[in-house]
């Protein structure tokens, strides 16, 4: 049988509809392909456990296929993240439990049909982003293996680059979500906190900590994020989505990006920036230079004060015992015994300050744009400077969670030594679909291979699914582009999709006595298609909007040429009694185009 590296979703759910009695002989043969003393993984899937996975999986699927997105694809767990049944560490052997239940993110992923095939390697209790500080040995680079794979979550990168799973769960407070992708070319989902439920994960900051997603695909990595993520009433931190955010950024873009980027004396690092901000321009993206230093500020909190002691509050009793923990992870955590309760109120008002202030910053503008890491170091470097070059890496993701900021980790143009350098756009809260739709876009355009595999995807890929955060409306008047009332649509976020056509049962009117002019739209058998534009608002803003249309217009559901139905524009019949019928003109713009308007 033929290797089954490197594939990504498409290809392990068409194999698993293709035949379901195959699905253990792959994924078996899956695990047979990883090497003995890949220290990338703590803890593999014996057979009984794919077994009984499988058995749960297939007896639900016979019942109701659709309900099994992701059957039989298989995934990995950082090992701070329970399964049910098997060992727990976060890379901390003396701290090893065996979980009684999935977290709620795992349990999730399972019952769309996924498979958990092992648990990775990680920096000890989340502390790092360097990948090396694991009793399990430190991870290295996909590429080049003198160099880091970056951390914590350094071994879900690095089975996910080099195409033993198509999709691996990790966590990020700090950017372990973001740095190890960004190390190892593939795509690092840094979700909004608490959209994904942190049930069942070892606390590294609870105030900060999120469920992160790598994948060699932006859809990828998206999908994952929409099955796996939800309300969690079990996770006093989860958050129900307020659905006010844009489906997809603008066509072009305005990206911030830091005044004065540091790079550490890295001229590599510097010139795949350089190089990366090219492509942008050539994409569409305007990019402006911003002061960085209140993300700076912000940035050192998560380390240098009071916030540290949340990790102190985690370990608790083991930091008695450092001859169990990792040195570093033991020094950094222990210091969190030095702030008093004073001083975490204290690190609190500042952390809502710094963030309000970069919500001010960047709300004039699409997104944040940075280097994922301003530099890359050997394993050999970081043994010689463990905290101080660990450091350095966080400068563009420490500010993240602490702002509450959406991220996605992209891969971009490498470095002239081989290595991958990264980028990574950040924005609001529940702006993630929007980073990832600008995401998937930047991809196509660069067609890098997918991690360490080799393989290229050329053309595009499949579409995202509909969002259920967003209402489709049609609009066929005086909320067309460039028309008086668009700026209704514009300012609740709403993002133009397409111009197409109704179905051919539609008659137009010019209403009279309406300022400014407006059209009424009928369904009538007798009628024609008309021409529409498609627009996604966010679910939050359509009641605001629906409440400013006077009467006698009003929305309801309406039929399209190609027999989708989406919310439109309808009219009241007592309002046509002294309306022009204008259908023969297919639309309200060609209508006004052909009585002189002055604007069309």
């Amino acid at each position: 049988m033929t290797s089954i590296i490197g594939y990504t979703l498409k290809f392990w759910q068409n194999r698993g509809r293709k035949d379901t009695t195959a699905i253990l002989t792959l994924l078996q043969q899956q695990l047979n392909d990883f090497l003995p003393d890949d220290n990338a993984w703590i803890y593999l899937a014996t057979p009984e456990q794919l077994q009984a996975q499988i058995d749960k999986v297939l007896a639900g699927y016979q019942h109701n296929p659709d309900a099994y997105p992701l059957l039989g694809v298989p995934f990995a767990v950082k090992d701070n993240i329970d399964v049910a049944g098997w060992p727990t560490t976060a890379a901390c052997p003396a701290f090893e439990y065996i979980a009684d239940e999935d977290a709620t993110a795992v349990a999730r992923l399972k019952a769309a049909g996924a498979i958990v095939v092992g648990k990775t390697n990680m920096d000890q209790f989340a502390t790092g982003l360097v990948g090396t500080r694991s009793p399990f040995g430190a991870v290295k680079n996909s590429f080049n293996a003198d160099y880091i794979s970056g951390g914590s979550s350094s071994g879900s990168a690095s089975v996910v680059a080099r195409g033993l799973v198509p999709f691996a769960l990790g966590t990020d407070t700090a950017g372990s979500g973001r740095i190890p992708a960004g190390f190892n070319n593939i795509v690092g989902l840094k979700p909004t906190k608490g959209w994904l439920s942190r049930k069942g994960v070892v606390p590294a900051c609870l105030l900060n900590d999120t469920v992160s997603v790598f994948a060699l695909t932006v859809e990828d990595a998206l999908k994952i994020a929409e099955i796996a993520g939800g309300f969690d009433e079990n996770d006093a931190y989860s958050r129900i989505n307020p659905a006010t955010a844009p489906i997809t950024l603008p066509e072009h873009p305005s990206f911030a990006i830091p005044e004065n980027p540091e790079f550490y004396n890295d001229s590599l690092a510097e010139a795949a920036w350089l190089n990366a901000l090219d492509e942008l321009r050539e994409l569409g993206v305007t990019l402006k230079p911003i002061d960085f230093s209140i993300f700076n500020q912000l940035a050192e909190q998560l380390y240098q004060g009071a916030w540290v002691a949340e990790r102190t509050a985690i370990v608790g009793k083991l930091l008695d015992y450092p001859e169990k923990m990792d040195p570093t992870v033991h020094k950094i955590i222990a210091n969190g015994k030095n702030y008093s309760a004073v001083d975490a109120f204290k690190a609190e008002y500042l952390r809502a300050e710094l963030a309000r202030k970069i919500q001010q910053t960047l709300a004039k503008f699409d997104a944040l744009v940075v280097p994922t890491a301003p530099t890359i170091r050997t394993i050999e470097e970081i043994k010689q400077e463990p905290i101080r070059y660990n450091t350095e890496l966080g400068i563009y993701t420490n500010f993240t969670n602490l702002a509450d900021l959406s991220a996605l980790a992209l891969p971009a143009p490498f470095r002239t030594d081989g290595l991958p350098a990264g980028i990574t756009l950040l924005a609001p809260a529940w702006h993630d679909r929007a980073l990832a739709s600008f995401g998937l876009r930047w991809k196509q355009h660069l067609a890098l291979p997918l991690g360490a595999t080799g393989k290229i995807v050329y053309g595009r890929e499949a579409a995202f699914p509909d969002s259920k955060q967003h209402i489709r409306l049609a609009v066929v008047g005086a909320h067309l582009k460039g028309m008086p009332l668009n700026y209704q649509l514009i300012d609740r976020k709403a993002v133009f999709v397409e111009i197409t056509q109704t179905a051919h049962c539609y008659r137009l009117y010019a209403l009279a006595g309406t300022h400014p002019l407006k059209p009424g739209l009928v369904r009538d058998n007798t009628g024609a298609s008309i021409c529409v534009e498609l627009w996604d608002i966010p679910l939050s803003r359509f009641g605001e909007f629906v409440a400013e249309i006077p009467p006698p217009l009003g929305i309801g559901s309406m039929e399209l040429e190609d027999g989708r139905w989406v919310k439109g524009f309808i009219c009241e019949p007592a309002a046509l009694k002294n309306a022009i019928d204008i259908t023969e003109f297919g639309g309200w713009r060609n209508w006004l185009i052909s009585q002189g308007a002055a604007y069309v």
